[in-house]
């Protein structure tokens, strides 16, 4: 039986209710993807590196394993910053839904002109975006404090949490050393 041309007679779904499920859906998806913030402050992985060596390579190795942490903690700074300038705050708010549907909610990479962009400078280029557009809100000194703040946060935790705890998920299900699979795809 078809029922081509026919009117449904079933309740219609809202547009709004179903972009609003949607939108959860995404969130609690993409916000899956995060490390575990108890993961980033266990004590007993907390200690001082021996050598400058050791602490540049903690920072390297935490960058990339707690990035979307990182960039999260330096936005809630910058934006409890923002909490008595009003129109910075608005211009804020409408970076974080950029940031929210081109970095952190998103399934696959931005495609522009039929080219793959990566993640780093689709962060990259929102972080520039966010700055200029808030300089332009004459709070500049601010935002400049908000970020050395974020910026002092993100690398006193980077240099004084251990790397040899961290672990990612291979290909296969295997759980990788996060050092190890990183100097294995580097070592080509």
């Amino acid at each position: 039986m078809t029922t081509y041309g026919t009117i449904p007679t079933g309740t219609p779904v809202s547009l709004s209710l179903g972009y609003i499920s949607f939108a959860s859906e995404r969130i609690r998806s993409g916000l899956g993807t995060l490390r575990s913030w108890k993961e980033m402050v266990q004590l007993r992985s907390l200690s001082v590196p021996a050598s400058f060596a050791e602490a540049f390579q903690r920072v390297r190795t935490n960058a990339a394993y707690f990035r979307m942490n990182y960039v999260i903690i330096i936005l809630f700074i910058l934006f409890l910053s923002l909490l008595w300038h009003p129109i910075s705050l608005i211009v804020f708010v409408a970076t974080m839904a950029a940031w929210l549907f081109l970095y952190f909610l998103r399934d696959g990479p931005v495609v522009i002109l039929g080219r793959s962009i990566d993640d780093r400078w689709v962060m990259a280029v929102l972080a520039v975006v966010t700055i200029v557009l808030l300089f332009l809100t004459d709070v500049t000194v601010n935002i400049l404090v908000s970020l050395l703040i974020g910026v002092v946060v993100v690398l006193a935790h980077s240099v004084v949490r251990i790397t040899e705890d961290l672990f990612v998920d291979g290909e296969d299900g295997a759980r990788l050393r996060l050092r190890d699979a990183a100097s294995s795809s580097f070592s080509t």
